[in-house]
């Protein structure tokens, strides 16, 4: 296994630490919300630990704090993590073959993670970029938690921060660059557009479901060629 980690030049590494980066921050608002929401300490870092998916714990805790029960809670979690389904199936080879690995590189799979290591064309590169992010996100994730879990005793207004934009600031600045291409900006476009409509009258969640319809604006290849010819 030492060998793989060979693979990755620096230009990788930076990506890697800077989602590191930018999800402890995140990971920190999530603690300080979740604790000023009236959860006990213990419940935002148990669940990063267990459960490792922001945003289904972001919507577990609103859930929660708005009324609702453990039940809609869960539910709503996994509405939202189907999403990974796919994304399994995608990097299944990448993680390994051994029981231990899938179930370990499973707990590990994150959007980041999955996109690191599809972006690179060699297998083997492939795999250290995929655990070099996922474990670099799940140590700085966790860390971000506990400590916005223990500031979250100490600020009354966590939300006064905007501690939530920073994330997806990063991520949109890592996604500029690809949308160059007018193969890849139109279905991001459509995407984009379903979730801001739907966003005003559906769950938090569903919204980002169903931007995969931006997916149907992906050129097909035979298309593509048939209109070269």
């Amino acid at each position: 296994m030492r060998s793989i980690w060979r693979t990755l030049d620096a230009a990788l590494w930076r990506g890697v630490l800077a989602i590191a980066l930018a999800a402890a921050v995140n990971g920190a608002s999530f603690g300080a919300i979740a604790v000023a929401a009236g959860n006990p300490l213990w419940v935002p870092v148990v669940m990063s630990v267990l459960v490792f998916a922001g945003g289904s714990q972001y919507m577990a805790v609103g859930v929660v704090a708005a009324g609702g029960g453990p039940v809609a809670a869960v539910v709503g979690g996994l509405v939202l993590n189907s999403r990974h389904l796919p994304f399994g199936l995608a990097v299944g080879e990448v993680i390994g073959r051994s029981w231990p690995a899938r179930l370990l590189g499973s707990h590990l799979l994150v959007d980041e993670s999955v996109a690191f290591a599809m972006a690179q064309k060699d297998p083997v590169r492939a795999r250290a970029a995929y655990w070099a992010c996922g474990a670099s996100l799940f140590v700085a994730w966790n860390l971000g938690v506990l400590g916005g879990s223990l500031a979250g005793t100490l600020i009354e207004d966590p939300n006064a921060l905007g501690l939530d934009a920073v994330f997806p600031a990063v991520m949109l600045a890592l996604v500029l660059p690809a949308l160059k291409d007018a193969g890849k900006l139109r279905p991001a476009l459509l995407g984009a557009a379903i979730a801001l409509a739907t966003t005003p009258f559906l769950p938090p969640g569903v919204p980002v479901l169903l931007a995969l319809l931006g997916l149907l604006a992906v050129p097909r290849r035979g298309a593509d060629r048939e209109v070269a010819a």
